[in-house]
């Protein structure tokens, strides 16, 4: 392959009609792409509905992200949720199976579910979404992953250190005060036996299977008095094993007191179905730190794909990492505080 294409080039309206057909659905040429860096994934109108669907979405996973087995396991938790009845988008399973492969890539079909961003200024809203994730953690609890990693400190920090010094994309004016700051951090992130992926001897704090990227836009809000009221899930491609409140803090937004309040009304719902150990609060401001270094990484990974570029200018720049340096010491001073008390 021409090393300035990207294996995206590749797929075509044609190719994503040709799956698909492929595996007997068959469309009337109307594709919508809907939002994903990490991935492709199309709203496809049908030709013939098929169980009472008249569209379907489709998801094309990045070449070379994750192995056959890792997203198999992605599904089977997915299907675990649905028949647990957690509102769960979960991959539909065609001539026996969820996951397909056409033209060199991976894909899997889900029902279209509408829905909008959670109003996470709602109490209610804050409290019906802690239930949810109580009721995903409780499937999540039953057995561990196998395939799929571990969020920790070596996945989330010091394997994507290593890559960005070793690929030079760090900006070299601010290099040395990125990695100092990062250094410091992780000296205060290791000291939670969880985070360095070790087992945790008795009464330590557990792992369970993941969400993993619970942000406010993979949970889609159906108001209530429609049928499926409430919120439910997508996307778990970067489910994981991990403590819950991995699935807690993306929720939480402005200042300590305002996130506080969050996290009250998130746990009053969450403790509902199932207990929620304390001790994890202080892994807020580690688990945000780690964050940091794994997101910018993930961006300079995916530089060849040419919707990063378009979408992150911004990256890459002496400004940008100025920035992450400092987000860095706001971090060190933040894991010193008190954690937030729910």
């Amino acid at each position: 392959m021409d090393p300035k294409t990207h294996p995206y080039d590749a797929l075509t309206p044609d190719v994503v009609l040709d799956a698909l057909a492929a595996i007997g659905l068959y469309g009337d040429g109307r594709l919508t792409a809907l939002n994903s860096f990490e991935n492709r994934v199309y709203q496809v109108h049908l030709d013939e509905p098929v169980e009472g669907r008249d569209a379907v979405v489709v998801k094309f996973y990045r070449p070379g992200r994750w192995t056959t087995v890792q997203i198999q396991e992605e599904h089977e938790f997915a299907l675990e949720l649905a028949a647990a009845e957690v509102p769960m988008v979960a991959p539909l399973r065609l001539h026996g199976q969820t996951l397909h492969h056409h033209g060199g890539f991976d894909f899997a079909v889900s029902p279209r579910r509408g829905g909008r961003r959670p109003e996470l200024d709602d109490w209610d809203v804050l409290e019906w979404t802690g239930r949810f994730l109580a009721r995903l953690h409780s499937v999540g609890q039953l057995r561990p992953f196998s395939h799929r990693p571990t969020l920790s400190s070596a996945t989330f920090a010091h394997e994507p250190r290593d890559w960005l010094m070793q690929h030079h994309a760090v900006a070299p004016e601010v290099q040395g005060a990125w990695a100092e700051a990062l250094g410091e951090a992780l000296a205060l992130i290791e000291r939670h036996p969880v985070l360095r992926g070790e087992a945790s001897p008795d009464g330590g704090i557990a792992t369970l299977r993941l969400h993993g990227d619970c942000h406010p836009g993979n949970i889609l809000w159906t108001p209530e008095g429609q049928p499926g009221a409430g919120p439910h899930f997508v996307d778990l491609d970067d489910a994981r094993q991990g403590p819950a409140v991995q699935d807690l803090w993306m929720l939480l937004s402005g200042d300590r007191r305002q996130q506080t309040q969050q996290l009250g009304a998130l746990l009053d719902g969450y403790e509902q179905f199932r207990p929620f150990d304390r001790r994890e609060l202080a892994l807020i401001e580690p688990l945000r730190t780690l964050r940091l270094v794994h997101y910018s990484a993930w961006v300079a990974r995916r530089w060849d794909d040419p919707a990063f570029p378009i979408n992150f200018p911004w990256f890459g720049t002496r400004d940008y990492w100025q920035g992450q340096v400092d987000m860095l010491v706001e971090q060190i001073e933040a894991m010193q505080e008190d954690p937030l008390v729910g």
